[in-house]
């Protein structure tokens, strides 16, 4: 009897451990011949372990790449949807691209993005290796020829994080577009502080979203935020060096762009040649609304504070009336250091002013703790607190 049920207890044990093995199966990608020595071409057993990841019916399911490995990967498109709720890429291994722009095979010639995941609900992008983008021999290339590290687009819960890397992209290194619930946390980018158009994560058509606690140092904006993204928070950010934290630029080329309920909060801003700005073009339409930015800490940062309705990034731009409408920003402890006299800038549109701006208890010095100063146009609101420097037009 007493052997009998210790048979039976042995079968009930082996039961639930091939229950969870099947629920929650990972796909290496040297399984499907990856080879790793930063060499040989992955690219190929990359694409077979997501297909099997992918079409795997368990509740969860993972692509996993191996630590003290290097793969080399040619541009790679992830699609779903997949069967699995859950799917997990375990990034520990190294990516690399290709260090020519000449040795890219990209499909009918389109080198736009290296890494793209699409239409994959439930995604989480993790590890602690580094996925290197090899950007330097691309900085010389047009930019609109040159590719985003990584993208993922069109889905819901979605994960970016748990320690990750990111170095030197030839373009962008993150863009998370149209997503609804993403969390990107605890990642770090870096480029060189000269290499062109490096943002750091870009956001556009994104919602119930957030970003916390990443280092990013590129040659451009460490985060930007583009159209149609509501309800974004950002937190505990280190950024620098860089064009600092951005909400733009909107209304290029005349377009309708929407941006509402923005919190940038408890970050630092280093050496940067922007802090917390918002940037539009001339001629543009729609709005930028109910933004706070609060308790962000500035060192040797060029331009603290900036709002910019006049934004153009080539030497001609032609002039016009109408303007993307900013209004509902709230600025609240501010402190800090700004390599420039002037620390703080409003520059609004004449024919659509900037309303309901606050700022709050501000404390910024320039080079040497002079006290800073402002220049302000076009723009209504209130000051209220400690403020330094004082800003006349907000009274």
């Amino acid at each position: 009897m007493e052997a009998s049920f210790s048979l039976f207890f042995v079968f009930i044990i082996l039961s639930l451990l091939a229950v969870t093995k099947s629920d929650n199966p990972v796909f290496d990608v040297l399984h499907y011949g990856a080879i790793g020595d930063g060499q040989i071409d992955d690219t190929n057993a990359f694409l077979e372990a997501w297909k099997a990841t992918c079409a795997s019916d368990s509740s969860s399911s993972t692509v996993h790449v191996p630590s003290y490995k290097t793969f080399l990967i040619q541009p790679l498109i992830f699609n779903g949807p997949c069967n699995s709720k859950s799917v997990i890429v375990q990034i520990d291994g190294n990516l690399v691209a290709p260090i020519e722009p000449s040795k890219w095979k990209c499909e009918y010639d389109n080198c736009h993005r290296w890494i793209y995941f699409h239409k994959v609900d439930g995604l989480k992008v993790r590890g602690r290796g580094t996925i290197d983008g090899h950007g330097k021999n691309w900085w010389n290339i047009d930019g609109k020829e040159r590719p985003t590290v990584l993208e993922i687009s069109n889905a819901n819960n979605v994960f970016l994080g748990g320690g990750l890397n990111f170095k030197d992209g030839p373009r962008m290194h993150v863009v998370l577009n149209s997503l609804r619930s993403f969390t990107v946390s605890n990642i770090k980018i870096n480029a060189p502080e000269k290499s062109p158009n490096t943002d750091g994560i870009h956001v556009m058509g994104c919602t119930d979203s957030s970003i916390d606690h990443c280092q990013i140092g590129t040659g451009d904006d460490c985060i930007s935020i583009g159209d149609g993204t509501s309800n974004l928070k950002v937190s505990n950010v280190i950024c620098g060096p860089g064009h600092g934290i951005s909400i733009g630029s909107l209304g290029k080329d005349g377009a309708n762009d929407e941006v509402e309920y923005v919190t940038v909060s408890d970050s630092v801003l280093i050496g940067a040649s922007n802090g917390v700005r918002i940037k539009t073009w001339q001629g543009g339409k729609g709005y930028a609304r109910n933004f706070v930015f609060e308790r962000i800490l500035f060192h040797e940062t060029s331009n603290p504070i900036i709002i910019d309705q006049y934004y153009c990034d080539h030497e001609e731009c032609t002039t016009s009336e109408s303007a993307v409408q900013i209004s509902n920003v709230t600025y609240s402890k501010m402190l800090g250091t700004s390599r420039r006299k002037i620390a703080v800038t409003l520059k609004c549109s004449e024919s659509q002013p900037c309303k309901d701006i606050v700022i709050e208890d501000m404390a910024i010095f320039s080079r040497g703790e002079n006290e800073a100063q402002y220049e302000c146009s076009n723009v209504y609101g209130k000051a209220r607190g400690q403020i330094v420097p004082r800003i006349s037009c907000l009274n």
